[in-house]
């Protein structure tokens, strides 16, 4: 099982140096993979935690791209519904090509009603949209030429296409990972949240003649109780998780290492 780390690309946490030195520790420490979470226009009473300072989330991983060399860039979620298709389609091939395909597109749907309100998106409607998306990216990385709102074009560069992993819960999103993606990436309070969705998963993905796909599941461990940690990492393990991605809290870059450091005991 792979892990993941996230760094902060919102608060105090989201500056240029503290990024830079987290995702580098990640990196030296061995780790398979850095993720960010994708906000656009955060209101200012649900502004906690962040004081609405977010980094783009396609413009910060081409960064990490530039900084970093081996580990893995995702997103964790890239929320579909607020950004156009094609120019979306355009910046995922340039960090994938960039960074010497090390990108993982986690993608979802989203659900802050505020965000959907300034974007001018009809909330209701990102079901649909998601999926519109997901079926023009595979699109575009499966061929050269590509056809969109009557027009044919040029899809370059086109690189291999990144891992497309749809986060969200069941239903919905299990069907939408079996249809259109290439794994699913569930938030999990523990791991029945996982063992609960993985039967329906493999159904469909069976049912599709797809492969399996992967299992990316984003978890926040209890990373001061060594003993209890490492009993959930083994959980997730034993349920066929191929990728965990824990999230940690921190200030400084010395608290960040020393949270990389507990989970490398863990993990």
């Amino acid at each position: 099982m792979d892990i993941g780390v996230s760094i902060r690309n919102m608060g105090t946490q989201s500056t240029r140096e503290l990024m830079a030195a987290c995702a580098r520790a990640v990196e030296e420490m061995g780790f398979e993979s850095i993720w960010i979470t994708d906000h656009i226009a955060i209101p200012p009473d649900d502004a906690e935690g962040s004081g609405g300072r977010y980094m783009d989330t396609l413009t910060t991983l081409a960064w990490l791209a530039g900084i970093t060399e081996r580990v893995k860039l995702g997103s964790g979620v890239l929320i579909l519904p607020y950004r156009a298709a094609l120019p979306t389609a355009k910046q995922v091939a340039t960090v994938q090509e960039l960074s010497g395909n090390r990108l993982v597109l986690g993608a979802g749907i989203g659900w802050m009603d505020p965000e959907f309100q300034a974007l001018g998106v009809d909330r209701h409607a990102r079901g649909r949209i998601s999926d519109e998306t997901l079926a023009f990216l595979n699109t575009c990385f499966a061929q050269d030429v590509v056809e969109a709102n009557g027009q044919q074009f040029l899809f370059k560069p086109r690189p291999p296409k990144p891992p497309i992993i749809i986060g969200g819960r069941a239903p919905y999103a299990i069907e939408r990972a079996a249809k259109f993606g290439d794994g699913w990436f569930p938030m999990a309070r523990g791991p029945y949240d996982v063992a609960s969705g993985l039967p329906k998963y493999r159904e469909l993905t069976d049912a599709a003649n797809k492969p399996p796909g992967e299992i990316t599941v984003s978890v926040r461990l209890p990373l001061d109780d060594a003993a209890a940690s490492k009993e959930l990492c083994d959980e997730y393990r034993a349920l066929g998780v191929n990728r965990l991605i824990c999230g940690i809290r921190y200030d400084t870059i010395a608290e960040y290492r020393a949270q990389l450091e507990m989970l490398r005991r863990v993990a």
